[in-house]
């Protein structure tokens, strides 16, 4: 089984922001530039009330070093 639960987006984009990230641009409705000194800037398209499962919290671990702990 997995470590990471299933999130809402508004919970890890507010988590992603704890840790460091700030919103850099926000482009259209869902898609946001995110930024963090000594990272490559992310782009975070996903809409407040959507659900981000196990897989894609994996994936958005690895590209902004976020843990399971900081949701």
């Amino acid at each position: 089984m997995s470590q990471w639960p299933a999130t809402k987006a508004r919970r890890v984009l507010a988590a992603l922001l704890r840790i460091g990230w700030r919103i850099k641009r926000q482009v259209s409705g869902s898609h946001r530039i995110l930024a963090r000194p000594g990272w490559a800037d992310v782009v975070f398209a996903f809409h407040d009330n959507e659900e981000l499962g196990p897989r894609m919290l994996v994936r958005v671990a690895k590209q902004t070093g976020l843990k399971p702990e900081d949701l």
